[in-house]
């Protein structure tokens, strides 16, 4: 009986290797296709680098999931980044805004021209 269970154990045994092993079309040969590549788990900073980034380039963003969650420095250069980025425009569209200001402050002056005063 134990020679059996042995015997049995080598059949199943040898069923399993061929089976991952073998290609499954009969030619003995690797198997070919099979499941697509991983993705990487590191982040590919998907944020555009030769131009500001925009709210499609945020939608698009998918942070690599750790075993415990999100790896947390990746998330944080991320954030600094799209921080960065936001500060500078803001400060653009700060000093923007003060010089329209001062050109139409300058243009309504000039529209209004001297004062002539008349008799």
């Amino acid at each position: 009986m134990f020679l059996f269970l042995v015997a049995a154990m080598v059949v199943v045994i040898a069923a399993v290797t061929l089976a991952v092993l073998g290609s499954g079309d009969g030619s003995g040969g690797p198997a070919t296709g099979g499941l697509a590549d991983a993705p990487p788990d590191r982040l590919d900073d998907p944020l555009p680098r030769d131009r500001p980034v925009g709210p499609a380039d945020v939608v698009r963003v998918r942070l690599p999931v750790a075993p415990r969650g999100y790896r947390m420095a990746e998330v944080d250069d991320v954030l600094d980044r799209l921080a960065a980025e936001l500060a500078e425009r803001d400060a653009r569209i700060t000093e923007l805004e003060t010089a329209l200001a001062g050109a139409q402050a300058l243009a309504l002056h000039k529209d209004q021209g001297p004062a002539v005063e008349r008799d």
